[in-house]
């Protein structure tokens, strides 16, 4: 159990990296002219698919409350 949720909060950690780095990547980009749109699209895709991951791995982790 405790394994596990060692796992979790490692993929937490490597994910919220990735997200940081796409963040800095899109800032750059946006920056650049001529502006790929396309290429922005992209980034800012992965970017929420990767706050999605997140959110359901800290929802999986966190304990359930008592009722």
């Amino acid at each position: 159990m405790d394994e596990q949720l060692h796992s979790v909060s490692r993929r937490l950690i490597e994910l919220r990296m990735e997200h940081a780095d796409l963040d800095a990547m899109i800032d750059r980009l946006v920056e650049q002219t001529p502006l790929d749109e396309l290429a922005l699209q992209r980034l800012k895709k992965r970017r929420l698919a990767l706050r999605d991951m997140m959110a359901r791995l800290e929802a999986a982790s966190e304990p359930d409350e008592p009722a």
